[in-house]
């Protein structure tokens, strides 16, 4: 049996594979092609033909920040000229168009405002569940949860359970980027450790809050760092699944870096190999995380559609007014509508089939 049939056969029934063999997995060296039918394998045998999309709408309320990581183009601090703070009229604005477009879904995530006390976070998601009950609100990363822990003085299962109370439905995955110490401290020197972003979701999970899970590669990272990160997500998932945890991981998102606007400017990005190369092995290496997304955003609408064929499942959304990547150079559309993503998955050969936020089929 060569070692492309045994890491297939060992990863279609969840066993953890070791940190050798997603090496070389991940190793320009070792045949693509092979590799990639891995990981298309996987997902036909998890999914079937069929790709997913859901209608959705980015919310970021502010793009003001304490922690200002070098790695990112959209925080600033109060004073810059670029610094924004949404009003209640605003965020009911694009709560109402949301809702006009048959948004299933709104996603916040922003900057931690040094002057905005917790209340105000929770607020917003207050307004927006008041606004559209039925919109479901995948709100806050760990990274800003921890800080409303800080600053309110409450643990984080208290601040979960809290927002649980005004429409929280489930975590996003950013604020993970890479978690090895020593590349966190280049890239996010102000940011929280891994052991408190996995804490967060861990905790998540304990209470039944379904969170997403990411990484962000291409920057000052090696494989070994990716492989650990991998690695660490595949073992937490596997700590929900021993505690029967009834939420979990239910997508892992691997985010492309785009230096423009950062404190890396001169990162030569990743190119398209590398890219479907490290899409391929997420999918291998994280097989009790169901879902692997080809967010289009982060890795351009022609890119995301052919990492359909290396293990990705799910197009994600319509993301109708993201910031954060865009302000970081993504040259993919400021938003696509539903039809678009059911033709682009369509072209790719695949059966588009609309889901809401935790992967339940959306009947229109």
């Amino acid at each position: 049996m060569s070692i492309f049939s045994e890491i297939r056969e060992r990863a279609l029934i969840g066993e953890r594979l070791a940190r050798e063999e997603a090496l070389f997995l991940l190793d320009p060296k070792t045949d693509l092609e092979e590799v990639r039918r891995i990981a298309d394998s996987m997902r036909e045998t998890f999914h079937g033909n069929q790709v997913c999309y859901n209608v959705n709408v980015h919310l970021n309320p502010t793009n003001v920040c304490r922690l200002r990581c070098p790695l990112c183009a959209f925080s600033c601090d109060a004073e810059d000229e670029k610094s924004y703070v949404l009003s209640e009229d605003e965020i009911r604005e694009i709560a109402d168009r949301a809702v006009s477009q048959g948004a299933t879904e709104i996603h916040v995530v922003g900057g931690i405002h040094p002057d905005k006390p917790y209340s105000w976070y929770r607020g917003i998601l207050e307004l927006l569940h008041h606004v559209c009950p039925r919109l479901q609100l995948k709100a806050w990363t760990a990274i800003e949860i921890a800080h409303f822990a800080r600053d309110s003085g409450k643990n984080h299962e208290k601040i979960l359970r809290d927002l649980m109370q005004v429409g929280l439905s489930g975590l996003p995955g950013g604020g993970a980027e890479i978690f090895h110490p020593e590349i966190r401290a280049k890239i996010a020197p102000r940011k929280e450790s891994a052991e408190v972003w996995l804490n967060v979701h861990q905790t998540a999970h304990k209470i039944g809050l379904p969170t997403n899970a990411t990484m962000l590669f291409g920057h000052v990272e090696s494989p070994e760092h990716r492989v650990q990160h991998l690695l660490t997500l595949y073992d937490a998932q596997a700590d929900a699944i021993l505690h029967r945890h009834s939420a979990r991981f239910e997508a892992f998102v691997p985010l492309v870096f785009h230096p423009r606007g950062t404190r890396f400017p001169d990162i030569v990005p990743a190119d398209e190999e590398d890219i479907l190369r490290t899409v391929a092995v997420s999918r291998i290496v994280l097989s009790n995380i169901p879902h692997i997304k080809a967010y289009w955003v982060s890795l351009g609408v022609e890119l995301a559609q052919r990492a359909l064929h290396y293990g990705a499942d799910d197009f994600d959304g319509t993301v109708q007014q993201e910031r954060i990547h865009h302000d970081a150079g993504s040259e993919s559309p400021v938003g696509l509508h539903a039809g678009q993503l059911k033709t682009l998955i369509d072209a790719a050969g695949r059966v588009p089939v609309e889901r809401d936020s935790h992967y339940n089929v959306k009947e229109r």
